[in-house]
């Protein structure tokens, strides 16, 4: 059987039958990312492979274009795997104990989101890693944030919104080179001209994170602080030594050593620190009550695979502060390995979907005609900045939403005389963003999974991720900073 040209509606109807399961599965679940999600993703690829079947496509070559979608996010699960495990190990050595009981002293609740968006965007920027930023220092900020009453969902959102900043801005990025690559553009010029939507967006979103702390009152006392540091000095040996591991994993990071053996040595650093520093919490978790090197080992490999939860130092630290059960991030549990086993599963049907949407061709017959109705500068960024999140949604990876459009659109910005500083910027402005915001995207399922905390709960207070889209297409249709081709 040939290829037969297949209708636009019929194209659509993968992303429309999944969208229709995701809206029931929110409205009849209260978790739907704890399988029904995945079940809707497998749904939709079966949908998308019987519609390319019938239409001359041949199973093997769908079946090898869902392989080449999941071999691009192995990567990111072997990175998943040890955050979670990094967490494990960092939370019985006392690093993020410490971390919280350091900063529970020096963070203020009125300026708490302000610097929590400043100190995650630093680091951010000199790692040039979101995703190291957020499992690191993120996690200590998240059990900061909720130790002194503040929303999870808010919380979330200044971690991310700084994570992400640093992230672009970063030379060091991936996505930041990748936009600069495909786009064709120098990577200190593409870094210096996303700085005209990017430095306004995260301003306005510094403002927006002043504001609020300003109007935020806890009823948290100097005393119910200073109990609740009891609690966890009490449970932990508290050192600044402690510091020398997220510190070490950081400079690596900055010295341009690949992620995933940065996280491999935080692990095991935490490991060796643990031992060193909390060998009573090492025995607890190994569930021996002999100091011996077997329960060390045993300690040590439960708190990277398996759930460790100090259920007592919690509930002591939520009864100081009267936290709601709704508002407690379990700042000292961890899930190690298993406990990321939900979101490899998320990430794994939604790459089959795009798998099955990419080798049957329908992604490439939705997108077609997206670009005839790029008639002027502002709809044509318009319509790069829609077809990143477009692809955020559909394809559930951050990388095809920079290259696809990129490649898509390039011809066609040079065809308008613009500049292709204007394509990179606005590819990463609205693919690098956005693509943490949708549940099902490695991304934003990812650092759910890493903070604890449901994508759509952070969601409406990532102000950055949200205003960067927009900011450039404002930008467009205003005709600030448009940069023209060299005659």
């Amino acid at each position: 059987m040939t290829d037969k040209k297949i209708p636009y509606f019929l194209a659509l109807a993968p992303i429309l039958f999944l969208i229709i399961l995701l809206s029931i599965n929110v409205v009849m679940y209260d978790d739907p990312i704890g399988g029904a999600n995945q079940l809707a993703l497998l749904l939709s690829a079966a949908l998308a492979s019987v519609i390319g079947i019938n239409y001359g496509k041949k199973w093997k070559e769908i079946m090898e274009g869902i392989a080449i979608s999941i071999k691009s996010v192995v990567p990111a699960i072997i990175m998943l795997l040890l955050i979670g495990s990094l967490a494990g190990t960092w939370l019985i050595s006392g690093v993020i104990p410490t971390m919280i009981y350091y900063g529970l002293q020096i963070l203020n609740p009125k300026i708490f989101l302000f610097a929590t968006a400043i100190i995650t965007a630093t680091i951010s920027l000199a790692t040039g890693s979101s995703w190291s930023t957020i499992a690191t220092v993120g996690i200590a900020l998240l059990g900061i944030g909720t130790a002194i009453g503040l929303p999870l969902g808010l919380i979330g959102g200044a971690i991310i919104s700084g994570a992400y900043f640093g992230d672009k801005m970063s030379p060091l990025s991936e996505t930041t080179n990748m936009a600069a690559a495909i786009s064709g553009v120098d990577l200190f010029d593409h870094i210096k001209y996303m700085m005209y939507t990017t430095v306004p967006s995260f301003i306005i979103t510094l403002i927006l994170f002043s504001v609020i702390g300003f109007y935020f009152t806890s009823d948290i006392s100097s005393e119910e602080i200073e109990k609740a540091l009891g609690v966890i000095s009490t449970k932990f040996l508290i050192s600044p030594w402690l510091f020398l591991v997220p510190i070490s994993v950081i400079v690596m990071i900055m010295k341009k050593v690949a992620a995933i053996p940065v996280l491999f040595f935080g692990t095991l650093l935490g490991g060796i620190f643990a031992v060193l520093f909390q060998p009573e919490i090492v025995i607890e978790v190994s569930g021996t009550s002999t100091n011996t090197i077997s329960s060390y080992y045993i300690g040590v490999i439960n708190a990277m695979i398996g759930d460790i939860n100090f259920t007592t130092v919690n509930a002591s630290i939520n009864d100081i502060f009267n936290v709601a059960e709704a508002d407690r991030s379990d700042l000292l549990q961890s899930g190690g390995m298993y406990g990321m086993l939900n979101t490899l599963l998320l990430i794994f049907c939604a790459m089959t979907f795009s798998g099955s949407m990419e080798s049957t061709g329908l992604l490439r017959i939705i997108a077609e005609p997206i670009i005839k109705y790029a008639q002027n500068t502002g709809s044509l960024i318009a319509t790069t900045a829609s077809t990143c999140i477009f692809f955020n949604i559909t394809t559930s990876d951050q990388y095809m939403s920079i290259v696809v459009p990129g490649r898509m659109f390039a011809d066609t910005y040079k065809e308008k005389g613009l500049a292709p500083e204007n394509l990179s910027r606005t590819l990463e402005d609205s693919g690098t963003v956005t693509s943490v915001l949708i549940p099902w995207n490695s991304c934003g399922a990812t650092q759910s999974a890493v903070l604890g905390v449901a994508t759509l709960t952070y969601l409406p207070f990532c102000f950055f991720n949200i205003l960067s889209p927009l900011m450039t297409i404002a930008y467009g249709y205003l005709g600030i900073k448009i940069k023209k081709l060299d005659k």
